[in-house]
């Protein structure tokens, strides 16, 4: 059974960082399609990166140039780097991982908070 766990969220600074991390079980993650997407408070969740097996990488405009996503293949772990966080980037984040044709599966999230 695939099984998703967050890490690494928390309450920063406007300005500040955070490193999150997701680490992966139950199957061979290196050619699974990863992924971060948040959730604000009265919204949808959105995407924020994805991350493709060959490490090809995609990113929300609000994040680019703040937001970095790499794996770890040997880890079955995929990270967010956030640097200069801004308060709208508050939210839970989630990780996801999916294959092709494939079912889709989600962690449970993890808050981070940015305060002004």
């Amino acid at each position: 059974q695939v099984h998703l766990v967050e890490s690494g969220g928390g309450l920063v600074q406007a300005g500040g960082s955070l490193r999150l991390s997701c680490v992966a079980s139950g199957r061979i993650f290196s050619i699974d399609i990863m992924g971060w997407y948040r959730q604000a408070p009265g919204k949808q969740r959105e995407l924020v990166a994805t991350i493709t097996g060959g490490s090809n990488t995609n990113y929300a405009d609000s994040v680019k140039g703040r937001f970095t996503i790499s794996r770890d293949n040997a880890k079955n772990t995929v990270y967010l780097q956030m640097n200069s966080l801004k308060p709208e980037d508050t939210g839970v984040y989630y990780c996801r991982t999916y294959r092709l044709g494939e079912l889709e599966y989600w962690g449970q999230g993890t808050q981070v908070t940015v305060s002004s």
